[in-house]
């Protein structure tokens, strides 16, 4: 079966993740992968591992800008001639299906207040909507396309190259240092400004690393300086494994999300997490970290203290989470799920 994904870029997003670690499973199912997209470090490992990729410009929500994507997507597809295009998010299910063919869509999620567009856009783009999440699904649902298929997210591994030790030295972070980790663009969506404004609460001499770049850098950098050392910004990285191995916890106060992939990898790795109850990440949180409310730094900060400084609860959150991502988001469970779908919908 010959699978082309479509996404709007190959950067560090959780989307970007997935459809990495389902192309590099893919060959366990007999598929023929390819990607088509805007780029990314992700697309060059794809690429340099013999992956077709095809270059898609970003649409960046203009018309002229949708209509170049879907040009360029619709050479990807005569060249790359897929059994089933597999569109990631409502931007590129309109851009494939304006390319002339109507994609699965995997459905990772919206802001509130989109939910309504995001049908309508679905319901005319697409031969079948996948949500992420249960909560996905029911918000689709409650704005009025047809209640989509399920397929939670998963962890494909990916080991460390180097250790705690050598990270934290990297980055000028003594051994015994406690250290909260963001994976997050830095993007509205993500609520930077909530998780620094906790971070002032936070005790000690914890350090919060930001791993991640995008439009609201400058901003949060300056709100950032009050702080001092006390907050990296990282940038854009490939290193993910490496700096949940020497993190001791993970971050992310987002507004909205469907079932963050940094979440799942943060458990999967031993790390406990803290995270703002939206989308589906309550319902992933069962003992792995703590869920506190959207927009809220005094809950955050609190939970942060819990988790960095309090050993046995930081322990008996890491082991729980470990045991729910094995028990309940298997690679293999989401591949066969997918490889079904997606054979019946040729």
């Amino acid at each position: 079966m010959r699978v082309l994904h479509v996404i709007s870029e190959m950067g560090a997003g959780g989307a970007e993740t997935l459809v990495a670690g389902m192309v590099a499973r893919g060959e366990d199912y007999g598929w023929v992968s390819a990607v088509a997209s805007g780029g990314g470090f992700r697309a060059d490992a794809l690429a340099a591992a013999g992956t077709p990729t095809y270059p898609v410009p970003l649409a960046r929500r203009s018309k002229a800008g949708v209509l170049k994507a879907a040009w360029a997507t619709r050479r990807a597809i005569a060249r790359f001639r897929p059994d089933v295009v597999l569109a990631h998010n409502v931007g590129a299910s309109l851009v494939a299906r304006l390319a002339g063919r109507r994609p699965v869509t995997v459905f990772h999620g919206v802001a509130d207040d989109d939910y309504p567009a995001a049908a309508r856009i679905l319901r005319r783009t697409s031969a079948q909507v996948v949500a992420v999440s249960p909560a996905t699904a029911d918000r689709l649902a409650a704005a009025g396309l047809e209640r989509p298929a399920v397929i939670p997210n998963a962890v494909f591994p990916r080991t460390p190259v180097f250790g705690r030790a050598e990270i934290r030295a990297s980055l000028g972070v003594p051994e015994r240092t406690p250290v909260a980790l963001c994976l997050a663009r830095l993007e509205p969506q993500k609520r930077h400004d909530v998780l620094l404004d906790a971070w002032a609460a936070v005790d000690g001499d914890a350090v919060l690393w930001l791993a991640g770049d995008g439009s609201l850098r400058g901003e949060l950098e300056r709100r950032a300086q009050a702080l001092g050392r006390r907050v990296e910004f990282l940038g854009t990285r490939a290193d993910v494994p490496d700096l949940l191995a020497a993190a001791d916890v993970t971050v992310l106060t987002s507004d909205w999300e469907g079932l963050p992939l940094a979440v799942l990898e943060s458990m999967a790795a031993g790390r406990p997490v803290v995270a703002t109850d939206v989308g589906g990440i309550a319902g992933v949180l069962t003992g792995g970290g703590i869920v506190v409310p959207p927009a809220d730094p005094a809950a955050t900060a609190a939970a942060l203290n819990t988790l960095l400084f309090d050993v046995a609860a930081r322990e008996t959150a890491a082991r729980e989470g470990i045991r729910v991502v094995e028990r309940d988001y298997d690679p293999h469970a989401l591949m066969k799920s997918y490889d079904e779908l997606l054979r019946g919908a040729r």
